[in-house]
C-alpha cells in the first residue's frame, strides 16, 4: 500500500476536526467557482485549481469542469495531466498525481473512510494517501482507494475498483481491480 506511515485518523469534535470542515467549506466556494467556467476557460481553471491546491500547477495542466473535492490542499499534480469532467478527489489523505497521467470522466479517488464497526463508523475519519505515478491512464468511473499506489504506465480499466497497490506496466480491471494483461510498447 501507498506510505501506510502517512494515514491519518481525525477524531470528531478536535480542532483538527474543525480545521477538515474550514478546508470543506473554502473548497466548495472554490469549486463552485470553477465549475461555472467552460472547457474555453483553460487559463482561468488552471488559476482556480491552483488556488485550491494551494500551488501553482503547470501550464501543462488541463481540467474539464465539473470537478469536485472536499479539501483541495492535499493534492499535488505534475505537468502534462488531464482530468476529465465530473471528477471527485477527496484528498484528506494526500493526492498525488505525477507526470503525463490521465484521468477519465467520473473518476473517484478517495483517501477517506470510516471504520466499519458500527458503534465507531461517525467516531473518526480515516485518510490514506493515494500515489498515481507517470504516466498512468485512470478510465471513465473508475475508483481508487486511500493506501493504493498506481505504478508507472499502467491503465486502470474503466469503472473499475482499485483497493491495492498497481504494479507498473499492467492493466487492470474489476471489481475489486485485478491484474488483466502486462502493458508493453
Amino acid at each position: 500500500m501507498a506510505n501506510d506511515d502517512r494515514t491519518r485518523i481525525v477524531p470528531r469534535k478536535t480542532p483538527e476536526s474543525a480545521a477538515m470542515v474550514a478546508n470543506v467549506k473554502r473548497a466548495m466556494a472554490i469549486t463552485a467557482a470553477l465549475n461555472r467556467l467552460t472547457y474555453d476557460d483553460a487559463d482561468e481553471v488552471r488559476a482556480l485549481f491552483s488556488d485550491l491546491i494551494g500551488k501553482k500547477v503547470d501550464d501543462s495542466f488541463s481540467l474539464i469542469p465539473p470537478f469536485y473535492t472536499e479539501s483541495g490542499v492535499n493534492i499535488s499534480v505534475g505537468r502534462n495531466v488531464f482530468v476529465n469532467q465530473n471528477c471527485t478527489f477527496y484528498d484528506l489523505g494526500g493526492l498525488d498525481i505525477a507526470d503525463d497521467v490521465m484521468i477519465g470522466p467520473n473518476v473517484s479517488l478517495i483517501t477517506t473512510g470510516h471504520p466499519i464497526e458500527p458503534s465507531r463508523r461517525r467516531a473518526f475519519v480515516i485518510a490514506k494517501p493515494i500515489v498515481i505515478e507517470r504516466n498512468v491512464w485512470i478510465a471513465a468511473g473508475a475508483t481508487i482507494i486511500g493506501g493504493v499506489r498506481v505504478g508507472e504506465n499502467s491503465v486502470v480499466a474503466a469503472g473499475s475498483v482499485v483497493t491495492r497497490d498497481v504494479p507498473p506496466n499492467v492493466l487492470v480491471g474489476g471489481n475489486p481491480a485485478r491484474v488483466i494483461r502486462s502493458i508493453a510498447d
